[in-house]
């Protein structure tokens, strides 16, 4: 009498070498998807109305006239900003996953230190951002424009 084995959905002996046949899915999802957004911009294209006015012709401001050219300088108190604003999300982005296995780290005597110094390292690259940003008056929000 054999015992009953249930059926497994992966079976070792239909895998090729490459493993190739496991991104079929993700293919047959992509080019669906290709699909169906081209069939329904070119529906979009094909019936929609095409009643163009002035109105609709103008830029849209979030409910405000726009005024002005489009083209103006923006201060450097803007990029000043976005650079802060990149510095934090960088930060968080690697010390989430350290601070994840930190305690991995302190476990192992060979990557007590290791892990340590790579993360003053880092802090230390992020420092000099933050120096940056302070030198220039990026944390000054009260500071008035010349």
């Amino acid at each position: 009498m054999t015992a009953w084995l249930p059926t497994r959905y992966y079976n070792a002996l239909t895998m090729t070498p490459t493993g190739l046949q496991a991104y079929v899915p993700l293919v047959i999802h992509l080019l669906v998807a290709a699909f169906l957004a081209g069939v329904l911009i070119t529906l979009s294209t094909l019936v929609g109305w095409k009643r163009p006015n002035k109105a609709k012709q103008q830029p849209y401001e979030c409910g405000i006239t726009p005024s002005g050219d489009a083209r103006e300088p923006f201060s450097v108190k803007f990029y000043l900003v976005a650079m802060v604003f990149i510095l934090f999300d960088v930060e968080a982005i690697f010390l989430y996953p350290w601070a994840f296995i930190f305690k991995d780290l302190v476990r192992d005597v060979a990557t007590r230190w290791f892990g340590f110094m790579e993360m003053m390292i880092y802090v230390a690259i992020l420092l000099v951002g933050y120096f940056y940003l302070l030198k220039k008056g990026a944390f000054d929000w009260n500071k008035t424009q010349k």
